[in-house]
């Protein structure tokens, strides 16, 4: 019989700190992935800008690239999304101390990296994740393949309603009036 390990908020503080490696606790999980590339970076940057413009102009709520969301009431769940956007009514209390975030944002963004385990952890891990802590969508956005799987609650989980492509606009019913070309995500081929 194999035991495996449970890893908690604590465990994070007593790993190595070694520059270019991410650490990410999920249902106990460890997950250690790199730093990530250039082109995943892009797309990060170019889906919080995209929010980040539609949020300054409708004050509705705030977008950021890669927060720390630790959660207060449970110690084996600390992630790094890719971006995630919190409505103005959520985001008061929503910062502990060490200014990360401690309630699950309205909507998470994650970009696929390249490799299975990555891959696994996104599709897999998170989406159970912030399916169970209430978000109200999760975006996966893959710029190898030029689509977006968009999650959305559906009752008590997040399901998928669509997968869009280059020539589809990515808008939601979270965001009103929200609305940008999947094809603009990325650089032209």
């Amino acid at each position: 019989m194999t035991v495996q390990r449970r890893y908690t908020s604590a465990d994070l503080d007593i790993l190595p700190e070694i520059e270019g490696i991410r650490y990410e606790i999920i249902d106990g999980e460890l997950f250690v992935s790199k730093q990530p590339s250039w082109h995943h970076q892009d797309v990060c940057d170019e889906v919080c800008g995209a929010l980040r413009r539609w949020s300054r102009e409708t004050r509705l709520g705030r977008a950021v690239g890669a927060p720390g969301l630790v959660f207060r009431d449970d110690e084996d769940d600390d992630v790094i999304p890719d971006v995630v956007w919190i409505s103005s009514a959520r985001f008061p209390g929503a910062l502990d101390a060490a200014g990360h975030l401690t309630r699950t944002p309205e909507l998470v963004v994650e970009v696929l990296s390249p490799g299975s385990a990555n891959e696994r952890r996104d599709r897999q891990a998170k989406l159970a994740l912030y399916s169970r802590r209430g978000a109200s969508e999760y975006w996966i956005v893959d710029w190898r393949q030029h689509q977006v799987q968009v999650f959305r609650r559906g009752g008590p989980e997040l399901e998928l309603p669509a997968t869009l492509g280059d020539a589809d606009s990515l808008t939601s019913p979270l965001l009103p009036g929200f609305s940008v070309r999947v094809a603009d995500l990325w650089e032209p081929d």
